[in-house]
């Protein structure tokens, strides 16, 4: 009766695994909660409460148009957000490996704060989970097959800090009140399409370049410095984030489509790839 005793062989393992995948996943949601609990509890009231275009007085001439054309007198400025996205990410530091991935964020406006958490299917019945996030001056990438074996972890320097202080920035096009001058961001012009940025959170401080098209709206976010991780080694790498497909939600003109690249010498390397399928916002008071 051989075959009976290979049968319950493979049924204890497949229990087992079932049992530690289970167990991976309970622990994973409590860390997203931990996160999102950090997140929440660094936040700071927004004010004012409602933007006012007297704001824009002195701002370069791209940034007025901007906000004229994304933003109406009135509008409640936007205290978190919470979005969820479907795409394709590139695997490969050197090649071309896309795999599908679905994820949820939260983003707080301040303090500036976000939590990406994604799930990568790398083949069937082989999902990757990540965490990507910003939260109380912390940067954060977490990255575990199963959500059970660790692939990456990256946490707690200021290196890691900056790069997702950055990718808070460059997404500021979904909640575009947190790019007004009463938000901490501060302008400088370049010419008449483009206009640099900086903003301070904590210890951190960075600037980038916007770009904007003949809509008026944000089309590139470009930063010339950000940590790319290559062999194990970190790399200072020109970055940049575009978007499009504007649409007119609560009141705001927002990209539902994007892609993120490093700018490498031989040109555009794009690894994310994505879209909103949902978006709902909390507005101050």
């Amino acid at each position: 009766m051989w075959w009976k005793v290979i049968a319950i062989v493979l049924a204890v393992l497949v229990f087992a695994a079932a049992m530690a995948i289970l167990y991976a996943t309970n622990r994973w949601q409590s860390d997203t909660r931990k996160l999102h609990a950090r997140m929440e509890a660094a936040g700071v009231p927004i004010t004012p409460t409602s933007y006012d275009p007297r704001e824009l007085e002195g701002l370069p001439a791209p940034v007025q148009r901007y906000f004229r054309t994304v933003l109406k007198e009135g509008q409640p400025l936007v205290r978190a957000v919470s979005v969820e996205h479907t795409g394709t990410f590139n695997m490969s530091e050197t090649g071309e490996r896309w795999k599908p991935f679905s994820s949820t964020q939260r983003v707080t406006i301040r303090r500036p704060g976000f939590v990406w958490d994604a799930r990568v299917r790398m083949v069937p019945g082989m999902t990757v989970y990540v965490h990507d996030a910003y939260v109380a001056g912390e940067g954060v990438l977490t990255a575990k097959l199963f959500g059970l074996v660790s692939l990456v972890n990256l946490r707690g320097t200021p290196e890691v800090a900056q790069g997702e202080l950055m990718r808070f920035f460059a997404e500021a096009a979904w909640y575009p009140t947190a790019l007004l001058p009463s938000q901490g961001v501060q302008w400088e012009s370049v010419d008449d399409t483009s206009a640099k940025a900086t903003l301070r959170d904590g210890e951190t401080t960075l600037t980038m370049l916007f770009r904007f098209n003949e809509s008026g709206l944000i089309e590139s976010v470009r930063a010339e410095e950000r940590g790319r991780t290559v062999a194990g080694a970190v790399i200072p790498t020109p970055w940049e984030g575009r978007w499009s497909n504007y649409e007119l939600r609560d009141g705001m003109r927002i990209p539902f489509e994007g892609e993120v690249a490093w700018i490498l010498p031989e040109g555009s390397k794009p690894y994310w790839r994505g879209r909103i399928t949902k978006i709902s916002y909390e507005f101050a008071q």
